[in-house]
């Protein structure tokens, strides 16, 4: 079973799953396929394909079934983007006649399934869904077997990440080598986000998703002129943007109280 993903990064829920399919018979064996760049994601914002591919190994090492869990680094070496069709062809066209492959992917990838390459190619192959939880799978019901006893977790590789940036505890999130290894590299530290924001930005500096997101981390680290700046750019580029107005509203309260004599409204 082929679970694609960008493992950003690999934390309990994924193996978790990974470990239902081993448990339930569902497959001889399941591949974490490591994502080297996703068409709807920045890939600037990603950790280095070489790090998620080694996070999946630790994880996958320490999982219940270290023989049928393991990760796969297939698609980089394929034309990129990468897309599912893309690898599926190849994975057949190389080991097809050794092998049967099945999908497994979240409720959210199969209700947006349509705006996939080829999508109705995938949909030849078995594809197992595991839900969101408090949501519903309502497409392709008859292509696809629903895993409604599949563990679900209530964080993503997102909040992990965020966890990260802000020291929290993330023990429950990751397994203690993963953990180790994102401290050890310094993978989702405030300079290393910062860092790729900055370039991310480069490249596109009218993106208001990401000036937001680095207004936000330059609050987190008091550097109220920045954060204003950055707020202030989405502003003016989306008046409407009801959080970054509600920011700015917050850093000038606080430039009033700390720096009274300074502060010119």
């Amino acid at each position: 079973m082929l679970y694609f993903g960008s493992f950003n990064p690999v934390h309990r829920g994924h193996i978790a799953l990974a470990e239902h399919v081993v448990e339930h018979d569902l497959a001889d064996e399941t591949v974490l396929i490591v994502s080297p760049q996703s068409p709807y994601k920045q890939e600037a914002l990603q950790a280095p394909e070489t790090d998620r591919f080694e996070m999946a190994e630790i994880a996958c090492a320490a999982s219940k079934y270290p023989e049928r869990i393991t990760p796969s680094a297939i698609e980089f070496l394929l034309p990129r983007p990468s897309y599912t069709i893309d690898t599926l062809r190849y994975l057949e066209e190389t080991c097809g006649a050794e092998m049967e492959f099945s999908l497994l992917m979240g409720g959210d990838q199969i209700e947006a399934l349509d705006g996939w390459k080829e999508y109705e190619k995938i949909l030849e192959y078995p594809i197992y869904i595991y839900p969101r939880r408090g949501e519903r799978v309502e497409r392709f019901r008859e292509k696809i077997v629903l895993l409604e006893e599949a563990p679900l977790q209530d964080y993503s590789s997102t909040e992990v990440r965020a966890a990260v940036e802000q020291g929290e505890d993330t023990s429950r999130m990751l397994a203690p080598g993963v953990a180790d290894y994102i401290r050890r590299k310094g993978l989702w530290s405030p300079a290393a986000r910062m860092a790729a924001l900055d370039g991310a930005l480069a490249a596109t500096p009218e993106n208001t998703e990401l000036l937001h997101e680095r207004g936000q981390l330059h609050y987190r680290l008091n550097e109220w002129g920045a954060a204003l700046n950055d707020f202030n750019a989405v502003l003016r580029l989306d008046p409407t943007h009801r959080e970054a107005r509600q920011f700015v509203d917050m850093i000038q309260e606080i430039l009033a109280f700390r720096y009274k004599d300074i502060y010119n409204p």
